[in-house]
Formats: C-alpha cells, structure tokens, sequence
C-alpha cells in the first residue's frame, strides 16, 4: 500500500489528508446527526404531558430541555415564548430551527467538496506524470517502450486515489443531505404540532 502511494509521487499527499478529512467527518457526522440524538421521539410527548399535568414548566426545567437536544432547543424556545401568542412562537421556533440545521449542516460542505476534488487531483497527477514520461522520451531517456507503459501506469495511480477517495465522500455527501432534510422535517412536523397544542 505504502509503495503504491509513494509511486503516485507528491499529488497523494492531498489526495491522503482529503480521505483522512473525509473519514473524519464522516464518522462525526453519522454520530451526530442519529434520530434519537437529535429529534427524540417521546420529547414532544412528554413536555405536553408535563404541561397539562402542572399547567406550566419552569424556566430552569425548559432551559435543561434546551440544552439536550436539537428538537429540545426548538420546543422549549416555543414554550418560553408561548405567552406572547402564537406568531410570536412560531417565529422563535422557526428561528432556533434555522439555527439548528446549520448546525447540523456542519462541515457538509467540505465533504462534498473532497468528493468534488479529489479526482482532480489525481487526474492532475495522472496528466503530469504522463507528460513527465513523454517528456523522457523526447530527452532521449526512456529507449524502451515498456518504460512507458511503466510510466504511464504509475501516473494513472493518482486517478485511482482520487476516485477511492471521491465515491464514498460524494456518497456520504448526498445521504447526510437526504437526513438532514429529513430532521428538518420532523423539526416542522413537531413545532407544528407543538403549536396548535399549546
């Protein structure tokens, strides 16, 4: 493995920190952004009971709701803005909410921007170590066409780096977008129904 990434010359050096950048954020974000950790089913349920149980919930126990969970965040500014009206609520929660998917949408980007480069960068590693090999050629330093063929494989190291690199980037890529979309959902769906309870 070593030799085949020394053989791909300087390009997979970024070709090697995007894949470790990638491998990062993708097991942060899929720890991260899990259902339960982020929009608890029975949370909703549960402040609703509390409430109609003891008619309020205390600032300080709102605020430890707050602190939890994304969809916590949202319910409980819904609930501390409650006793200004309804417009006012559902601008409060639409507001955490907002902030909430940006923070989930957190070094998305970058993931989608490794699987965007890294075949570039091994495309660029492939065209230069080509033209390094015909380059040899004409100097007269490469007599045997086999020495091409050696050379033109080694250049074409970098494109199978960068592709290695690119699919499961792009592909974790567009499946936390799909989930993120998905919790943003539930955020509408939960506050909605939040909403017209209180």
């Amino acid at each position: 493995m070593w030799e085949l990434v020394k053989a791909g010359g300087w390009l997979m050096t970024p070709i090697v920190v995007c894949s470790i950048l990638a491998l990062v954020i993708i097991i942060e974000r899929s720890h991260t952004l899990q259902f339960n950790k982020v929009a608890p089913s029975r949370l909703r349920e549960q402040l609703i009971t509390r409430l109609r149980e003891n008619g309020d919930i205390g600032r300080t126990q709102l605020m430890n709701v707050k602190e939890k969970t994304a969809l916590g965040d949202i319910l409980a500014t819904g609930l501390l803005y409650r006793q200004y009206g309804l417009e006012s609520m559902t601008m409060h929660m639409q507001n955490r909410a907002s902030v909430q998917v940006h923070q989930l949408e957190k070094n998305i980007n970058m993931l989608g921007t490794i699987g965007a480069i890294a075949p570039l960068l091994g495309l660029l590693g492939t065209v230069l170590g080509i033209i390094s090999s015909f380059l040899a050629i004409t100097d007269g330093a490469m007599q045997d066409p086999t020495m091409l063929a050696a050379g033109v494989s080694q250049a074409l190291i970098t494109t199978a780096a960068g592709m290695i690199v690119a699919i499961p980037a792009l592909v974790a890529y567009r499946y936390f977008q799909r989930r993120i979309i998905d919790i943003n959902a539930q955020f509408e769906t939960q506050a909605a129904y939040d909403s017209r309870v209180v």
